[in-house]
């Protein structure tokens, strides 16, 4: 259903070709420095990059060569619900307005509208997911959530008893 796209600004590109991933930067960003994925093992990675809509954010070089700084994904029907995972920036990359930029090229992708519902969790970047119409759950009642007791992660918002 998806089309690849790429857009461009200053020194960086985004593009939804899954070729242009870098799974094992990826997978070594999301579990060890993240507090949503630590421990996440890479054949999980490339499980739920296999399964969902993905955007890479890349650092364009001098010689035309593109080295990945950041990373999305929107995991969808396509039709009624959206939930955005596993955005980041590379730190040394922040402070440009790529998470913003990341976001908003996202949110405005011709293939992710329509939708009645996008969701995502963050501890840290409510005003960041703001700028972007995000907001608090307006009925976080209704909300369920079911972990897996076996769970090999350890992120920092769940504690299995």
């Amino acid at each position: 259903m998806t089309t690849t796209t790429e857009w461009h600004r200053d020194d960086y590109s985004i593009s939804t070709d899954r070729a242009n991933l870098d799974v094992a930067l990826i997978h070594q960003y999301l579990s060890t420095s993240t507090y949503w994925a630590t421990g996440r093992k890479i054949q999980v990675v490339q499980r739920s990059i296999d399964n969902s809509f993905c955007f890479g954010l890349y650092k364009v070089e001098a010689e035309g060569n593109r080295r990945q700084v950041g990373f999305a994904r929107v995991v969808t029907d396509y039709a009624t619900f959206a939930w955005l995972a596993d955005v980041f920036i590379l730190e040394a990359h922040r402070g440009r307005g790529l998470g913003k930029w990341l976001s908003e090229v996202i949110i405005s992708h011709p293939d992710l509208q329509g939708f009645r519902r996008w969701v995502l969790a963050t501890k840290d970047a409510h005003e960041l997911y703001r700028r972007v119409g995000f907001r608090e759950l307006h009925r976080p009642e209704r909300w369920m959530e079911r972990p897996d007791p076996n769970m090999q992660e350890n992120p920092d918002y769940w504690h299995v008893t």
